[in-house]
């Protein structure tokens, strides 16, 4: 079983980026093939400074390793290093209609929240699917919300194999119900489209602060609360064992507990959850040739794969 995943270096890694893709990763390491690339090619989009891109490229990498990435059981690389990405991309979008891609909300959503539109943007779909289907995957975990990317996939590999033969191989999505949305400090899905995220690394007096302005309705002190519609709650509860969750929601339903009460047991338990990483985090910034040799030694492991793929399909199409 070969796994994929991949995310954008598009600025700090935040709990969101951690629960619905990180840690299921990193976890995954244990059970497959694994492989796991850092989108810049898909960060373009949004058509970022040079200089920035780069840099948050090797943050991004630093802190995957910071958080349990194993560079022995994962193959680790930029998605730039790997050029096969990209000629994929080109000869899927010549049998992707495009009714297929302006049915995908994600597209919708990012326009609608002042993202200027570009091909680019429009388009990332069939990026996305070159870069599942490049490697053979068979199991992509993604958050909930990008599980019809999941499916475009699926429908390109289908009708690409419908054509050309059984050169592809057909994606699964793996979606962690239990995190697969999480919130914002604002109550939406938390994206850092949104300004709404809570980061892991960094200033934790700033991230303190975050956590004590998550929004929530204006129920006072004495009040009973609900913690199912509170999105305090719905963030401790990545952090805390049962036991705790259990204790948090009886505080909750029992009154005299206000928001503030439960954002400071949150802050504990998220600075206490986060620390070995932030440790880890510190040594490794400070090795940046060691993190580009992760990535290299990783793109070199990508690319015989690749090369494997793009031979099939290039021979399949008449190239």
């Amino acid at each position: 079983m070969r796994i994929l995943s991949g995310i954008q270096p598009s600025g700090n890694v935040h709990i969101g980026n951690y629960f619905g893709m990180m840690r299921p990763a990193v976890e995954l390491q244990e059970k497959g093939e694994t492989f796991l690339f850092i989108a810049d090619y898909h960060a373009l989009t949004t058509n970022p400074d040079p200089g920035l891109l780069r840099q948050r490229t090797f943050d991004l990498a630093t802190d995957f390793i910071a958080c349990g990435l194993d560079p022995a059981k994962t193959v680790f690389f930029r998605q730039s290093d790997i050029r096969q990405v990209t000629e994929l991309t080109w000869i899927l979008s010549c049998i992707t209609p495009v009714g297929l891609l302006e049915r995908c909300h994600s597209f919708k959503d990012k326009i609608s929240h002042g993202i200027s539109p570009n091909h680019g943007l429009f388009s990332y779909p069939v990026l996305m699917a070159a870069d599942i289907l490049l490697y053979g995957s068979n199991l992509v975990p993604v958050g909930k919300d990008q599980k019809q990317h999941i499916e475009v996939a699926r429908d390109i590999a289908i009708k690409f194999n419908n054509i050309y033969g059984e050169i592809l191989t057909i994606p699964e999505p793996l979606i962690k119900e239990d995190v697969a949305v999480i919130p914002g400090t604002d109550g939406q899905k938390m994206s850092k489209s949104y300004g709404n995220t809570i980061e892991i690394f960094g200033n934790t007096k700033d991230i303190d602060k975050k956590i004590m302005g998550i929004v929530t309705d204006s129920k006072t002190l004495e009040e009973p609360k609900s913690p199912e519609t509170c999105p305090v709650f719905a963030i401790y509860r990545l952090f805390a064992n049962q036991n705790q969750i259990d204790a948090m929601r009886e505080k909750y339903l029992a009154g005299g507990f206000g928001y503030g009460h439960a954002k400071k047991e949150l802050v504990a338990i998220f600075n206490e959850y986060f620390k070995p990483f932030r440790e880890k985090r510190n040594e490794l910034s400070r090795d940046r040739a060691y993190i580009e040799s992760v990535l290299e030694t990783g793109a070199g492991k990508a690319s015989e794969t690749a090369k494997k793929t793009m031979k099939k399909v290039r021979e399949a199409v008449g190239l």
